[in-house]
């Protein structure tokens, strides 16, 4: 059958991929407006690429969005594990076959000619922003309740280190929808499985 009339993406995933991209948008925008009221890194981000306002908006606009991938993530990964999608698409990691396709990815030589399986390179990225996100939430959980998480806070090294690591994963997760937009433009019928699933 073609690979063009079979379903590449189920609805379930094109979905939830959909609902944590606009949830992934409006965190940052907000966390970087949150971020501007201290600027405890010494720089700060312009207010046209900010949501909120205000302190008190963008803290408004950040939970509601914190929510949504919370409970939109927990279900992707619940699915991704009871439909064995996480097994059967991203593993196993073959460190040598990941070296190779890296250097062909960075040649411009990667081939994807069946979308319907990823190479180790995205096999790997996906795999990380997934941790990302758990990450990115755990650590928020710390910024929001420190008192209510007092073991989660000594793990990641008190309020100022969840601190970094919240905009150091935060940071990451910019850089992976960078690169994972630049992928798009350059094999873009990835997008048109993304939206018809087929």
């Amino acid at each position: 059958m073609d690979s063009g009339k079979q379903i590449i993406h189920p609805g379930w995933l094109r979905a939830s991929h959909w609902i944590n991209a606009i949830a992934v948008v409006i965190l940052v925008m907000s966390g970087w407006k949150i971020y501007n009221a201290t600027a405890f890194l010494g720089f700060a981000f312009p207010k046209d690429v900010t949501l909120g306002g205000w302190l008190g908006g963008a803290l408004l606009w950040h939970f509601a969005a914190m929510w949504v991938l919370a409970v939109n993530g927990t279900i992707y990964l619940l699915l991704n594990a009871v439909t064995k999608r996480l097994s059967s698409k991203f593993f196993p990691l073959l460190p040598k076959l990941f070296v190779s396709d890296l250097l062909s990815a960075l040649k411009g030589r990667l081939a994807h000619a069946d979308p319907r399986q990823y190479n180790t390179v995205q096999r790997v990225a996906y795999l990380f922003v997934m941790f990302d996100s758990v990450l990115l939430v755990l650590s928020g959980l710390v910024l929001w309740k420190s008192v209510q998480f007092p073991l989660l806070r000594v793990l990641l090294g008190g309020y100022e280190g969840a601190r970094l690591i919240h905009f150091a994963a935060m940071t990451a997760l910019v850089a992976f929808v960078a690169v994972h937009l630049v992928m798009v433009l350059l094999v873009p019928r990835t997008l048109v499985y993304m939206v018809r699933g087929r």
